[in-house]
């Protein structure tokens, strides 16, 4: 009589199962805590926008309608989506001010543009005894040299940079933006250097900063040996753990 086939797996092991992803409610519940743990305004604005848009729809409706039912689902329906954007940019602030004081930060807030720079991944400029570093990106609105401070070594930085740079661009019709980060007059705040950047003044057409780029990349070289021990400016970014506050 044949026996019957044992089973290669250990008895009682059971399959891994994968771990389960937290769904999108709880996702936006984690990120409101956050946030209103940073951000303690978060909530009342959020509130005040559903409110306000249900009392405009309401009157709106009453005038239009004689009723004020439609503008009640209307308005909440509005300040619902009114408040998750404010949600989303109070949460981006959030991040940002959580990675603030970080070498890299500039980096990270740069990299998180989707559209119309292209940034280097790694500093261009850095001094390895005090870690300030120098970070570039270039599009249609030039080039943008994007220091973390205002100190005198960082507006060294800046310059030695601006000289590199002249040295691969063919002519000086090329703006190059300098902006420092920081709270000071003159400085970019870290949650506002994307928009800052987005907002410049396109002056070049797409293949002029397609040739701008292709240019800056020859002044690409690798700096990895001289950034600091425990220093990894690649890994200053705003991240959905970093949102959620983990």
């Amino acid at each position: 009589m044949a026996r019957k086939s044992e089973s290669t797996a250990p008895r009682g092991a059971a399959a891994e199962k994968p771990k389960k992803e937290p769904g999108r409610l709880k996702q936006m519940l984690e990120v409101f805590k956050y946030t209103q743990s940073v951000d303690k305004a978060t909530a009342p604005l959020m509130i005040g926008a559903i409110v306000l848009s249900i009392v405009v729809f309401v009157l709106l409706s009453w005038l239009v309608f004689d009723s004020p039912w439609y503008g009640v689902f209307l308005g909440l329906a509005v300040g619902v989506l009114l408040a998750m954007i404010i949600l989303a940019r109070r949460a981006e602030r959030a991040a940002f001010e959580r990675i603030k004081d970080q070498p890299g930060a500039a980096l990270a807030a740069m990299q998180s543009i989707r559209r119309g720079w292209n940034v280097s991944e790694e500093p261009v400029q850095i001094d390895p005894r005090s870690q300030k570093m120098l970070f570039r990106a270039s599009g249609r609105p030039g080039i943008v040299i994007v220091a973390e401070d205002a100190s005198n070594l960082s507006l060294k930085l800046i310059e030695k940079e601006r000289r590199a740079i002249g040295r691969v661009l063919p002519h000086d019709e090329v703006p190059i933006h300098q902006i420092v980060v920081g709270d000071g007059e003159g400085q970019v705040p870290l949650h506002k250097l994307p928009s800052h950047m987005t907002r410049l003044k396109r002056t070049l057409t797409k293949d002029e900063a397609a040739q701008v780029t292709r240019r800056l990349a020859a002044l690409q070289r690798s700096i990895r040996q001289a950034v600091p021990k425990g220093v990894d400016p690649m890994r200053a970014r705003p991240n959905r753990k970093a949102m959620r506050g983990r």
